[in-house]
């Protein structure tokens, strides 16, 4: 068993229910990206041959959730087209088994809804346009930049764990300290004792964003992962605009811990594949490439001549 897998039959001692629900906000411009974005979403920019979206539904997947929303914006529908039906591909592809096979496999992963944000007004105002299909029980968020591999899971421990504690769950991972101005950081202390079969699981007792290194309380920053009550719903109505003039989660989220609901996270030490900045992405495509079955060997060797090279085909010195 994986360290950061559960026990199933400890959260159903505790009565509650299960998050058997998702929601991927992804509705953002993405100008980091751009013009690259301005047609095409930046969750289905690919990774070697499946778009970022794809590996998250699969993420999702593979802890149990079937059924996943997305929070999308204007010009990006083909991110539902992803995982409808193409019968006329699958017609041309009748005779090529292994490519039939994955383009079958997206309209199998997950049932896929949507629903639109008319405007982008924080992450906090998108997960508010998931109430009336999540309802008043607890969901996953996953951010849709970044994902993990699913050898080294995070999702299955993170709803075990909201489904013992009845709170907010999030997942955390550890940075250099110089770096804890690029991210929001947690202030923790120990769990309870009780929880600790889970993984490597602290309490919450606050968040900073993007501290100084002087001034960060820990080294432990927000991986985009959450698992929520639906009484954040209620909660996000009494958020008042934050940072930036949105409506944050971090903030909704703050004021259900002041007002006693307990906020747990799972460190995580797993692999992490960060595709929100173009560092990030390009890093992600050689890594997945690298590990591929049937590229990684090829490849391997042609990146290694790449970069003993320099541009005019001599010796990189």
């Amino acid at each position: 068993m994986s360290e950061h897998s559960a026990n199933p039959s400890a959260a159903a001692a505790t009565g509650r229910p299960r998050a058997v629900k998702a929601v991927i906000p992804a509705a953002g411009l993405a100008t980091r990206f751009l013009p690259a974005t301005k047609a095409v979403p930046k969750e289905l920019l690919p990774v070697v041959d499946r778009p970022v979206l794809q590996y998250i539904v699969e993420e999702a997947a593979h802890a149990g959730i079937g059924d996943v929303l997305l929070i999308t914006g204007r010009g990006k529908t083909s991110m539902v087209d992803h995982f409808d039906r193409r019968p006329d591909l699958e017609e041309r592809l009748a005779e090529k088994p292994d490519l039939l096979a994955a383009v079958k496999r997206t309209e199998e992963i997950a049932a896929i809804y949507t629903c639109r944000q008319p405007e982008q007004l924080g992450l906090g105002h998108a997960i508010g346009y998931a109430e009336s299909h999540v309802g008043d029980q607890p969901f996953a968020v996953l951010l849709g930049d970044e994902f993990v591999n699913l050898s080294e899971p995070l999702l299955p421990a993170m709803l075990e764990l909201q489904a013992r504690t009845g709170g907010v769950v999030l997942a955390f991972f550890e940075v250099d300290p110089a770096e804890t101005k690029r991210y929001g950081i947690a202030s923790v202390e120990p769990a309870e004792s009780e929880l600790a079969d889970i993984g490597e699981v602290v309490k919450v007792t606050g968040m900073v964003e993007k501290p100084k290194p002087e001034e960060a309380p820990s080294n432990l920053a927000v991986l985009g992962r959450y698992v929520l009550p639906g009484k954040i719903f209620d909660a996000i109505r009494r958020t008042p605009p934050g940072s930036g003039g949105e409506i944050q989660l971090t903030d909704a989220m703050e004021l259900l811990r002041s007002e006693g609901t307990p906020v747990h996270a799972i460190v995580y030490r797993g692999t992490r594949y960060d595709t929100g900045m173009p560092l990030g992405y390009l890093q992600t495509v050689v890594q997945i490439a690298v590990e591929r079955e049937d590229l990684g060997s090829e490849f391997r060797k042609w990146l290694a001549d790449f970069v003993s090279t320099d541009a005019s085909g001599g010796p990189n010195t």
